[in-house]
């Protein structure tokens, strides 16, 4: 079963909810960066945070960037996802050890850092991006992402992620749900959405049935009746190209790109979301310097 993500409206109170399924996003991304355990958790989450949000942008063009630096081993995360919730991201130090808050129960929290913030920048072709931030609050993803919403956009939310690693360190399964209240919602429907996320409890436990995004957000939501907005296929995406690093070197500037050529002849760039390397020869750069000066 391929990565989905479903938004569904509740028909019979103020609540939408998105869910997600995303084990070969999250298993791609370990395999591209090499994650340990521990990052491959945290990195996983981030992203299908991140591709959740960013599936809840009408601008066809806009994106989403999550940006974590919460002061823990792990150092910084960065995702950004597309409007149709492809996502790509990063994570500063993945080799980090094996952390454990209890035997088989990596601790996130304690790997990411609460010392710090919690960053999303929305670009929705506006001017300026949306930038909104946080202090970090458990440092565990979710619940810094639910902290985000209710603070910077005034939206009541729950949210759960959960990454079950596999004993050879691949992605085993990786799932969780973003459910808001809209305008209008009762203590009574928030009863019963806290109700649902009590029973199903760790959205791991219920992705090791290999169950869908949809029958994820239907249990969490079972006292409510539902109807499918939409689901759709996602993926870990990277959009970079020879031409955009091509663009970041004459962003140098001549003076830096001369300095370059002088000191080492010969370039090579690395993708930082997909470690994709680009290779620019002494002749190449040197042609650039010179289109430049024209």
């Amino acid at each position: 079963m391929s990565d989905q993500i479903v938004r569904v409206l509740a028909k019979d109170a103020p609540v939408k909810a998105s869910a997600i399924s995303a084990r070969d996003m999250v298993e791609r991304a370990r395999q591209i960066h090499k994650t340990l355990p521990v990052a491959t958790a945290a990195l996983g989450r981030a992203l299908m945070g991140c591709s959740m949000m960013g599936d809840q942008l009408k601008e066809e063009d806009g994106s989403v960037t999550l940006q974590i630096k919460g002061g823990g081993p792990l150092g910084s995360i960065t995702v950004t996802s597309d409007s149709s919730g492809n996502v790509r991201g990063y994570v500063q130090n993945g080799e980090v050890e094996l952390v454990e808050k209890a035997p088989g129960k990596l601790d996130v929290g304690q790997a990411v850092g609460t010392d710090g913030t919690l960053t999303v920048i929305k670009d929705i072709g506006l001017k300026e991006p949306y930038v909104g931030s946080i202090g970090l609050l458990s440092g565990e993803i979710a619940d810094d992402i639910t902290a985000y919403f209710a603070e910077s956009e005034q939206i009541p939310s729950a949210c759960a992620l959960g990454v079950l690693v596999d004993k050879d360190q691949s992605t085993l399964c990786a799932g969780g749900y973003l459910i808001q209240l809209l305008p209008g919602a009762d203590d009574r429907v928030i009863d019963k959405i806290e109700q649902g996320v009590h029973r199903v409890g760790p959205v791991t436990n219920a992705l090791k049935e290999g169950i869908s995004a949809l029958e994820l957000v239907r249990r969490v939501l079972s006292d409510f009746e539902l109807e499918v907005v939409e689901e759709s296929p996602v993926e870990y995406r990277c959009y970079c190209s020879r031409d955009r690093v091509t663009r970041a070197l004459i962003s140098m500037g001549r003076e830096e790109l001369s300095s370059l050529i002088e000191e080492q002849g010969e370039a090579e760039l690395t993708c930082q979301f997909c470690d994709k390397v680009y290779h620019y020869s002494k002749e190449e750069l040197e042609q650039l310097l010179a289109d430049m000066k024209k």
